[in-house]
């Protein structure tokens, strides 16, 4: 494996074997985005989700998924040209990959694919003081929304790590949009997501402005909304829907991806209710 592969898994000084596989996984993330990159990837789609918001606005929680956006609506998209690209790339890297392609739903926007690689080879190989199980793998989820609802902004972004490359990636008022969308939308409240509601008081604690017009159309295009659109409107909508969220469940699921649990302390229906309420403060015009 790359001499700088060692290097970049020691810099997180990791404390726990779940803080390795982390640091593993963001090396694993950010080999990946190279080979879309090669692949011209980021022609036909944007950079997107949890993963970009923490590689290229800070972020501090780790993110398990690459998440992309098309950037015009199609219903097909060779996906086997693009995970050959990472995979080429991971093992240039020395990893030992295997990868597929889920096949997609008639009624989900969503293509996935999954990226696989050794947890056990890459633990020895990186001289880690942990240990792996044996047959345990580092698994990477990519996917990509074919819908494209139209509204996001973008810009390109600069990797320096492996080597210098550029992508495509939403901007932050966009990808508080999405997050926006995805926190109120998901479904049924016993599927709680604790990392939508703690990127959500990241964003706010930003000070950024969501783009509404997008929000707006994400809400009409999943059918979550009908008439009339404003942003005091859908601030008053989301603060009914927080009434009936599980504060506890939430935090259960974000836990793994945080180093410090005492930042959920002050987390309640009442914390997340002014943090709506905040999003109209800063920009609810």
């Amino acid at each position: 494996m790359s001499d700088i592969v060692k290097m970049r898994v020691s810099q997180a000084k990791a404390k726990s074997i779940e803080e390795e596989r982390n640091a593993l996984r963001e090396v694993i993330q950010e080999i990946a985005l190279l080979g879309l990159w090669r692949s011209k990837f980021f022609e036909k789609a944007a950079f997107y989700g949890g993963t970009a918001l923490r590689m290229l606005y800070g972020l501090d929680r780790f993110s398990e998924d690459l998440d992309f956006t098309l950037l015009k609506k199609t219903s097909f998209l060779d996906m086997n040209k693009y995970l050959k690209a990472v995979v080429t790339e991971l093992e240039s890297f020395g990893f030992e990959t295997s990868a597929s392609i889920k096949e997609k739903s008639i009624d989900s926007p969503i293509q996935s694919a999954f990226v696989k690689v050794d947890s056990y080879m890459s633990f020895v190989v990186v001289q880690s003081r942990f240990k792996s199980h044996r047959d345990s793998v580092i698994k990477v989820k990519l996917e990509i929304d074919m819908d494209a609802v139209p509204g996001f902004e973008t810009e390109a972004k600069q990797f320096f790590w492996p080597q210098p490359f550029s992508i495509l990636t939403c901007t932050k008022p966009s990808l508080m949009a999405g997050k926006l969308h995805a926190t109120f939308c998901r479904g049924p409240r016993n599927n709680v997501k604790g990392r939508d509601w703690y990127d959500l008081l990241w964003y706010v604690g930003q000070g950024t402005i969501p783009n509404w017009s997008y929000l707006e159309n994400k809400l009409r295009d999943s059918g979550h909304w009908q008439g009339e659109f404003t942003p005091e409107k859908f601030c008053g909508w989301a603060k009914e829907v927080i009434k009936d969220l599980d504060v506890e469940a939430a935090k259960r699921d974000i836990r793994r991806f945080i180093k410090d649990p005492d930042r959920l302390s002050a987390w309640s229906t009442e914390l997340f209710t002014a943090a709506i309420d905040r999003i109209l403060v800063c920009g609810g015009a």
